[in-house]
């Protein structure tokens, strides 16, 4: 028997299937799609097993090694899907497959994670009448016959010596069970009734017309989880798994939270905060059918369930669902449609501010559009003030308004609490010299460096390089150095010396990086151990607190002035998810948005709640520069540590496109937002089209051209969601 095996280099140059022998001894335990060990040149790796064949056009085949796991890695849906998305991305194949799998499975040199398992021990079948026993023996034969098998550790606290005498004697059996790393403890509830909005929108999804994609279209608080939960419900009924998506690490244990109180262990966790062994136990829980629901962020797309009922996607507006950073470039939005046209099930995509794709193509049908167009309590959106920071800057001390600080003190008061929002970390954007100008910037990328007050450092947000804050300027060796800009550590502080009894929690990438923080504080804020909660965007979506009668926005701008033609819509989204986590309860909600642009039109949508007003501004302006969802775009980024070498190539490729692609409108090269990064320099081009045929054959042997050559990289992404 010949296998053909698809090695773990993610070189393009070795992007495809080797043909192995298969030794006798493991003939009875090869299976498509499992992980095998082989020689390959002088190295050994581990490959995914593609091909099963009774012989090879190759002569003096090396034979497969060993066979990592005997349970199937990669079952033929996934192994499918990879090529898939290998042919919408032109990434290698064996990126494809490894960003579907925990690190434990992915084929890799070096050693696996393991398996934890613990030890119990249990009665045995001997006669206790004929044994005399002392106290503590006695205390454990007591525990072993209340409880069967009981964890070697509680045995252990009664008497370590007693537990061996027993064990010795045959009195005690031991057994060994398999540990979950990851426990979920959370008491069931009843279901909650359902208002005749959802209840209207299951019975669509249920019993009308089959589309593949519904979009449902809900203000903030209009109850699009309960909707959610009720359509899995009936999946779980028919005997099917469903899959969750949440755009953020933060929502995930509130969601998590919500589902284990309707499903009980039936749920399973995939996101990146679990610790490598915590998702191994969670995707086999999963590939063992122990687990039929599983609620993560964008990689939970993978989930190795079968026979999915229903794929629901919350926030789907969230940029974080495309994978930006790394092959393969995918958007776990078209996976899941891929996987709801295997399953033929429906994929479920919730917002309260859909993107303008997602609703252009609700409303030319290619979607079925749902509406939540009332909040679930019959409360009213939360009335929005916008305070102009041109005129309130010169009065303030610090970077809140009257209207803010008085707003605040109000909730306050009334022992409410308070939401700000800054979409910025750190202590301040920049550091410089007010005598000659000078600023401090990353030797590494091409950016300033950003000041964080709290560790006396300057850090590059890019890529990560640190250094000293110095009170002297190096170029005029003046003491005159100066912090502009502002970021959530310093608002903190600013909070300190405006409420200085406040209590105030601070929740961003800085204070969250360890594990189980995002959990902890979220939890502490919801019990009301704090007052006001301040953060950057991982408050700003699906976090609910009843306690939240107040929002505020530090700087509304931040995102505007992004040179991005998604900025006004990020803008407007974030604004209105944010504004959404006021008033969610009993209590009336406000919200404050301070902003040097009150007239832009991404601030007046917002303030009306008015997401229809801004989609059909946004579309005209969108249809004038000719950018999505009128047309498609590919961004290519053509990277090297020669700047010269690298503007000459990209000239050269834009040559060639120019030359096979008729019917592209071709923008650049030109250097990237961020044009050097790690001391990488980087230029784009951007292409728009609506249909070429010889778009993906083009690319491709523009990419191959460049395989082997060290000098230069070339990403390639469809559809990109930034382009930085």
């Amino acid at each position: 028997m010949v296998v053909g095996v698809l090695v773990q280099i993610s070189n393009k140059s070795v992007d495809r299937i080797f043909d192995y022998v298969v030794p006798n001894e493991l003939l009875k335990d090869i299976r498509l799609g499992i992980r095998v060990e082989v020689p390959f040149g002088r190295q050994t790796l581990e490959g995914f097993v593609l091909e099963i064949k009774d012989s090879s056009n190759f002569d003096k085949l090396k034979s497969i090694i060993s066979i990592r796991d005997l349970d199937i890695v990669l079952n033929s849906e996934l192994l499918e899907l990879g090529k898939k998305i290998q042919q919408q991305t032109l990434s290698p194949l064996i990126c494809c497959y490894q960003v579907m799998l925990p690190k434990a499975l992915k084929a890799k040199r070096g050693r696996n994670i393991g398996i934890k398992f613990d030890t119990y021990y249990k009665l045995s079948s001997v006669l206790l009448d004929d044994y005399k026993f002392n106290e503590s023996q006695k205390k454990i034969i007591e525990r072993c016959k209340s409880n069967g098998a009981v964890l070697r550790k509680e045995l252990m606290d009664i008497s370590a010596s007693s537990l061996k005498t027993l064990v010795k004697k045959n009195i005690l059996v031991e057994e060994v069970r398999e540990h979950y790393r990851v426990l979920y403890d959370y008491k069931q509830e009843a279901k909650r009734e359902l208002t005749s909005e959802q209840s209207g929108v299951v019975k669509e999804v249920l019993e009308g017309e089959f589309y593949p994609v519904y979009l449902l279209y809900g203000v903030t608080g209009s109850g699009k989880t309960e909707v959610y939960m009720e359509l899995i419900d009936e999946a779980l009924k028919k005997g099917k798994s469903s899959i969750v998506l949440v755009p953020e690490i933060s929502l995930t244990p509130q969601m998590v939270e919500r589902f284990q109180k309707r499903f009980g262990d039936k749920i399973a966790a995939l996101h990146s905060a679990l610790s490598d062994g915590e998702k191994y136990d969670e995707w086999r829980r999963i590939a063992r059918g122990e687990a039929s629901i599983v609620i993560g962020a964008r990689s939970a797309i993978f989930a190795p369930l079968t026979n999915i009922g229903i794929i629901i996607i919350d926030e789907e507006h969230s940029d974080s669902y495309k994978q930006n950073d790394s092959n393969p470039r995918y958007n776990a939005k078209d996976v899941a449609i891929l996987r709801g046209k295997y399953h033929n099930c429906s994929v479920v995509m919730g917002s309260a501010t859909p993107s303008l794709e997602a609703m252009a193509r609700a409303k030319k049908g290619v979607y079925k559009l749902l509406l939540l167009p009332h909040r679930v309590n019959g409360r009213s959106l939360p009335d929005v003030l916008i305070v102009d920071m041109n005129d309130s800057i010169k009065t303030s001390k610090y970077h809140f308004s009257d209207t803010l600080v008085n707003s605040m003190r109000e909730v306050l008061d009334k022992d409410e609490q308070v939401i700000l929002f800054l979409n910025r970390r750190g202590y301040s954007s920049f550091i410089t010299c007010k005598n000659c100008g000078y600023t401090f910037k990353c030797p590494n990328c091409d950016i300033s460096l950003t000041y964080h007050k709290s560790s006396q450092t300057l850090r590059c947000h890019y890529c990560g390089y640190g250094t000293k804050v110095y009170n002297t300027c190096p170029e005029c060796k003046e003491k005159s150095i100066s912090d502009l800009g502002v970021g959530t550590e310093k608002i903190e502080e600013e909070l300190e010396n405006i409420f200085p009894d406040t209590r105030v929690l601070r929740m961003d990438y800085d204070t969250t990086s360890r594990k189980g923080m995002h959990e902890k504080m979220i939890t502490a804020f919801k019990n009301h151990e704090y007052d006001i909660l301040l953060g950057t965007q991982i408050v700003a979506k699906g976090l609910d607190f009843p306690n939240v009668t107040l929002v505020g926005v530090i700087n509304a701008d931040v995102g505007l002035n992004i040179p991005d033609f998604r900025s006004s819509e990020n803008t407007f989204s974030l604004l209105s998810q944010v504004a959404g986590r006021s008033g969610r309860s009993k209590k009336t909600g406000r919200v404050v948005i301070q902003t040097f642009n009150p007239d832009h039109y991404a601030i007046e949508y917002t303030k009306k709640h008015d997401y229809l007003g801004f989609y059909q501004q946004e579309m005209m302006i969108r249809k004038c520069l000719k950018y999505p969802p009128f047309y498609y775009l590919c961004y290519l980024r053509i990277s090297g540590v020669n700047s010269q070498y690298i503007e000459k190539e990209a000239q050269k490729i834009k040559r060639a496109l120019e030359r096979n692609l008729l019917s592209t409108i071709i923008l650049g090269p030109s250097p990237c937002t961020v044009f050097k990064i790690n001391k990488i320099y980087r230029y784009g081009i951007i292409l728009k089209y609506k249909k070429e045929d010889q778009l993906m054959s083009v690319i491709e042997k523009i990419s191959n051209h460049y395989i082997g050559n060290q000098q230069i990289k070339l990403d390639i992404d469809f559809n990109p969601s930034q382009i930085y």
